[in-house]
């Protein structure tokens, strides 16, 4: 399957780069949107940001199954929320913000670009949102770092091995059990393709890691309070492994000054 189907052409990893920089585009539109309100004393909530967002994708040419998922405290802490005009939150000073974005260019033969970014409404970060942070993004490159390592050596690993990598650095912290799914999922014309996952928790995804194959890498932290999720796309070199776009180091302080 993989080597029919889940593989890309060059023009399918063109697209998807030219697809991911309008979606993080989004990314900071949509925090920029978040500060512009509340600094004003405007009231905002998810299903507006989400609403900001889908008019980006509109005007160039993106499409996707679902608008983005724009989750405030609580929400994100549910990896399957997804705001509506009747179930959307406001979002106020001091709330945490998760972006989870996804699209591909509206021509036959893209591929989709799926990430998730995170923001605290506030100048500065608090330690507690920080520290999770650091957790998940340490999970999150460990997992990178072991299939660029592999690759360049020209050793051969399984999705299900990929996963185990990530999750052994979060229950190495004291939070396993809060890491309730997979590490990541293949990616192609659909955003959830039909190459090897990360998956050594819903499944034993046992197919190895082959060139022209992309897919997400999204470990998380999902506690009572709030999740916390980074997600970048890995695209597999033949002798390599690159992420594809912007890599998110720390939550972002959505009320600071734009750089």
């Amino acid at each position: 399957m993989q080597l029919f189907e889940a593989r890309w052409s060059e023009a399918a990893l063109a697209s998807h780069l030219e697809a991911g920089q309008v979606i993080h585009r989004s990314v900071r539109l949509a925090f920029a949107t978040i500060r512009d309100a509340v600094k004003a004393g405007k009231t905002i909530g998810e299903y507006d940001v989400q609403q900001v967002m889908c008019r980006l994708f509109e005007a160039h040419g993106i499409i996707s199954d679902e608008a983005p998922n724009v989750s405030v405290n609580r929400h994100s802490a549910d990896p399957h929320y997804h705001p509506t005009r009747e179930s959307s939150h406001p979002i106020r000073a001091g709330d945490f913000v998760l972006l989870d974005v996804w699209g591909k260019q509206n021509k036959p033969g893209s591929v989709f670009f799926d990430i998730t970014w995170t923001g605290y409404v506030g100048d500065q970060v608090p330690r507690r949102f920080a520290e999770i942070f650091d957790i998940v993004r340490e999970s999150r490159d460990a997992a990178i770092n072991f299939v660029q390592r592999a690759m360049r050596e020209g050793r051969s690993i399984q999705g299900c091995e990929v996963d185990d990598v990530a999750r052994a650095v979060i229950t190495r912290h004291g939070y396993g059990e809060q890491f309730v799914h997979r590490t990541g999922h293949s990616i192609g014309e659909d955003v959830h393709g039909n190459g090897a996952n990360l998956d050594n928790l819903e499944t034993r995804d046992s197919r190895r890691i082959i060139p022209r194959i992309c897919f997400s890498v999204e470990p998380g932290i999902y506690l009572q309070e709030f999740g916390l999720r980074s997600e970048v796309n890995v695209y597999v070199e033949e002798h390599d492994a690159r992420v594809t776009g912007e890599i998110q180091q720390a939550v972002v302080p959505i009320l600071a000054a734009p750089a």
